[in-house]
């Protein structure tokens, strides 16, 4: 959650004025008095708490103490002038966040606000961490590779190797990851997870290791980078084969040593890491290309751990979809009777290029969809056709709910069926994916976002698949495509 009620413990009137001008944007409270506070703390919760160290009835130290009786202490930052910064120390150790030494500026407070909302999302990820300690696993399936991925996974999980998590976009990576860490001895430390693909190029090397202050423009003050948020936790290094070139090495270095400078620093600073690491790209290609280094590659690759996708386990879409259809049940208050045959057949037979991810948002749409105690049917689904193997009757359609008054109607993939005997054309699920694909493209006169939509995958699943039919001959007309 995060920080909404401040409370201010401070005798002096303009420090009091400082803070309601800097925590404007929060619900502030400020006070002189520890029997003020000790008033407040009684029949309000706060999120954070300013006490200056000297009050005039009492201390901050044993304002601190009363306060270990609530059932969830807030962080307490102590205020201190520079003849009782002892005071503020020996409050640390009794259980303060931190403290803020006279005189200080709206950049300290705003310093340390960033500091605690930092430290509160870090100890709730370990909670639900801690909470799913004893909980049943996240992996879902009984299938033969989900066996095998247990099995792996349960034997790597206790070590500190490094493990490289590969498979297609929407497998499961980052659940793989979160699994890793559940069963691993720091899952009572932080589990801090950076989205490689998602951070700009020239903001990656302050994410990873953090910046002094003027470190570059708009660094106004120090920060902390990923790697030490996690000290002695886990770090996820999520899409890592879109890391640049330029900061590999730099990255290769941590990895080996363990140790780094900030950006704009000399300081080395040292850290006990767990690295996991993810991709849905073949990495060796991008070592031939000369995109990625082959030393860092071998450095992430100590443990490879692959995850299946879909269409390998379609055994495992029975239980999935039901696990799914009763999650969304729950969380939009719509209760269907399980699925139609037509819809259990259709979901089988779907090659699923989106993998669990886009079964995951297919269901919770046709949830979303159908009635109250009406079963999921085909229409609600929406499910885009494809050829089906020869012999293979057609399962049924079932009549769609009727859609609400004025509401509009649910557009629908109308694509043509294939002529007769076309089916027999396709040898595996990876072409009926590839025909599927490029009939979205057609369709849509290129348009890569228009296309991924109407397939219900992301962006960047449809950019890879497409970079791979380029590599492999395979004709692309996207020239009036929109996004790269």
């Amino acid at each position: 959650m995060p920080i909404e009620k401040i409370l201010v413990l401070d005798d002096d009137s303009l420090i009091r004025d400082l803070f309601s001008r800097v925590l404007r944007p929060y619900t502030l409270t400020a006070v002189a008095t520890v029997a003020e506070a000790e008033a407040l703390v009684r029949r309000e919760s706060f999120d954070l708490i300013f006490c200056d160290v000297r009050l005039p009835d009492g201390n901050g130290g044993q304002f601190l103490d009363r306060l270990s009786v609530l059932p969830e202490r807030p962080p307490v930052i102590m205020i201190t002038g520079h003849g009782s910064i002892e005071s503020a120390v020996s409050c640390m150790r009794a259980g303060a966040f931190d403290y803020l030494v006279k005189p200080f500026g709206p950049p300290n407070i705003e310093l340390l606000l960033r500091r605690v909302e930092t430290a509160r999302r870090l100890v709730n990820v370990n909670r639900y961490l801690r909470e799913q300690a004893g909980a049943e696993s996240e992996i879902i399936g009984r299938s033969a590779p989900m066996q095998r991925l247990r099995q792996i996974i349960a034997r790597v999980a206790p070590t500190d190797a490094t493990i490289l998590i590969t498979g297609e976009s929407g497998v499961g990576k980052e659940m793989v990851a979160r699994e890793i860490c559940r069963l691993s001895p720091r899952r009572d430390e932080a589990y801090v997870q950076v989205n490689c693909a998602a951070v700009s190029e020239n903001l990656i090397e302050s994410e990873f290791f953090g910046h002094e202050k003027g470190a570059f423009t708009g660094a106004s003050d120090r920060r902390e980078g990923r790697f030490e948020l996690a000290h002695r936790g886990t770090l996820l290094l999520d899409e890592v084969s879109e890391i640049p070139l330029n900061l590999q090495a730099k990255l290769l270095r941590v990895l080996q040593e363990r140790q780094f400078e900030r950006v704009g620093g000399n300081k080395t600073i040292k850290v006990n890491v767990r690295i996991l690491a993810t991709s849905n790209r073949d990495l060796l290609h991008f070592v031939q290309a000369g995109s990625f280094r082959q030393d860092l590659y071998y450095r992430l690759n100590v443990f490879p751990v692959h995850v299946p996708p879909l269409r390998e386990r379609a055994g495992d879409i029975p239980e999935l979809s039901d696990r799914f259809l009763e999650r969304f049940s729950r969380k939009h208050g719509i209760h269907p009777q399980g699925f139609a045959d037509a819809a259990r057949d259709a979901m089988m037979a779907y090659p699923w290029p989106g993998n669990v991810r886009e079964l995951q948002n297919t269901i919770e749409r046709a949830v979303i969809l159908t009635e109250n105690n009406r079963p999921v049917s085909l229409a609600a689904l929406g499910l885009p056709q494809i050829p089906r193997p020869a012999g293979m009757p057609a399962p049924e359609e079932t009549a769609a709910p009727a859609a609400p008054e004025g509401a509009a109607a649910e557009p629908r993939d109308t694509a043509p069926a294939p002529a007769e005997g076309a089916a027999r054309e396709f040898t595996s699920l990876e072409e009926l994916e590839q025909q599927h694909i490029l009939a979205a493209l057609r369709r849509t006169n290129g348009n890569r976002t228009q296309a991924a939509s109407l397939l219900r995958i992301s962006l960047r699943t449809l950019r890879n698949k497409i970079q791979a039919y380029r590599a492999a001959g395979v004709p692309i007309d996207d020239s009036h495509s929109v996004a790269a």
